[in-house]
């Protein structure tokens, strides 16, 4: 009962962060909106049925039924059509997909559906005030405010990872043993497990025990545990009087590493292959002890870098994510396993935040660390992933007021006359399009998340 307990504690908490980091993000639009002058008459998070909401001044603050996005609704986001009209619209990708989708019911009538969509929303912009309309400010403050729910998701993850790597540190080998193998199996064994006529290891033959801490060396001071395992490496067949402390005791112990095959690992900790595309090995000195992990705090240079390598990973991944759709499909409908590193849900998301609340071997402390770290993770995927040049995402309207900016500098440079802004309405039949590609994708992997599971803890 205990378990599920703490399974329910971790979704909770991942779906709190999520809601929180949803309704930042919007807030990061909200807010150069107003200062801007644009009407704001809905903030909403979640879509679908609204559950509570409450009008302050000319906007209605909200939280709808299903939490899986949200949205601020500015009016005239598209420039006025030849009629006149303007298309009131808003952020958020899910609710695009019931406020745009709807009207666009009738098949093969693309023209049909730009001026459907103006008609849709002439009433949005209220008499007088088309000065604040979205479409009117200038190029440089319409993308401030299209960034400005990315930028809060990247805030957010700096925060986050600060805390993470600062408070509670990263997890490193200490000089601590904590584990010591029974027997010595090569490499290339396909045994896991100790036979009753295996040699022991040379490490339990010495009596080298977990908890021992490493002091020395045949002299040579032990102050991380790569420094140690570069001598066992190059000691096969030698004595080596080791030093450990142990109940606050020094013991000296004599041990003889052993020399066995053991899989070559680059610099990056990528297992190095053969010319045949094999696992390479090597022989080399083998003791048969591993080290205890322990949380190193990181200085505050360290956070950046972090921020960066998971911004490049998520780029990575959106810039290979048809062929690890692919691979997700495969998995659901077919016998394999899902990759690990691939993409998940937000139903795959609670179920792992789940999983690290319910584990008993891990400690409290690690267990805050993990799902900051989870929800850090998410903040960098909501910043990258709405900043992909797409509508109706962010960066699909940062590119059109780029776009606009870059016409009306050209006109200026060569005399011309201004061009106007772009009419982003155009793009509706592609923005529809996209949105039921999102949408398709998010049902995939919800259907994934439940039917075949990312494994992340054996």
């Amino acid at each position: 009962m205990e378990t599920v307990l703490l399974f329910i504690l971790g979704v909770a908490v991942v779906v709190v962060g999520l809601a929180l980091s949803i309704g930042l993000h919007e807030i990061g639009h909200l807010v150069p909106a107003k200062l801007f002058g644009v009407k704001v008459t809905q903030y909403m998070i979640g879509f679908g049925p609204t559950l509570w909401s409450k009008r302050k001044g000319e906007t209605e603050y909200g939280v709808k039924a299903i939490p899986m996005g949200g949205y601020i609704s500015m009016i005239g986001m598209f420039p006025p059509g030849e009629d006149g009209q303007v298309r009131g619209a808003s952020t958020g990708f899910f609710q695009t997909l019931v406020q745009e989708g709807e009207p666009q019911r009738k098949p093969g009538r693309m023209a049909t559906m730009v001026e459907e969509a103006r008609q849709a929303s002439a009433d949005t912009i209220g008499h007088g005030e088309d000065h604040r309309a979205f479409y009117r400010l200038p190029v440089f403050k319409r993308i401030i405010i299209m960034l400005g729910g990315p930028a809060m998701n990247l805030v957010i993850a700096v925060v986050l990872f600060a805390i993470l790597l600062m408070g509670f540190g990263v997890a490193q080998p200490s000089t601590t043993i904590g584990s010591v193998s029974s027997c010595v199996l090569p490499a290339t064994s396909q045994r896991t497990s100790c036979a009753a006529d295996d040699e022991a290891a040379p490490g339990a033959a010495a009596g080298l025990r977990p908890g021992d801490r490493l002091v020395s060396i045949n002299g040579n001071a032990i102050s991380s545990w790569d420094e140690s395992t570069e001598i066992i490496r190059t000691s096969a067949g030698t004595p080596l009087n080791v030093v450990v402390e142990r109940d606050g005791t020094r013991q000296n112990l004599t041990v003889t590493p052993r020399l066995t095959e053991r899989y070559i690992y680059d610099a990056d900790g990528t297992q190095v292959t053969d010319a045949a595309g094999k696992p390479a090995v090597e022989s080399v000195g083998f003791v048969g002890i591993g080290p205890a992990g322990q949380l190193v705090r990181q200085p505050a240079s360290a956070v950046l870098p972090a921020v960066g390598e998971n911004i490049g990973a998520v780029v990575h991944m959106i810039a290979h994510l048809p062929q690890r759709l692919v691979d997700v499909a495969n998995a659901a409908f077919g016998p394999g396993e899902r990759d690990p590193n691939g993409p998940i849900s937000v139903v795959g998301v609670g179920r792992v935040a789940g999983e690290i609340a319910s584990i008993d071997a891990i400690p409290v402390a690690s267990k805050v660390a993990s799902l900051l770290g989870l929800l850090a993770s998410l903040n960098i995927a909501l910043f990258v992933f709405n900043l992909v040049p797409l509508m109706p995402l962010d960066g699909g309207h940062v590119a059109g007021a780029l776009w606009e900016g870059l016409r009306r500098f050209v006109a200026r440079l060569f005399g011309r006359p201004d061009p106007g802004p772009v009419d982003i309405a155009k793009l509706m039949p592609l923005t529809f399009a996209v949105v039921i590609v999102l949408g398709a994708m998010s049902l995939l992997l919800v259907y994934a998340d439940i039917v075949k599971p990312v494994n992340l803890f054996g």
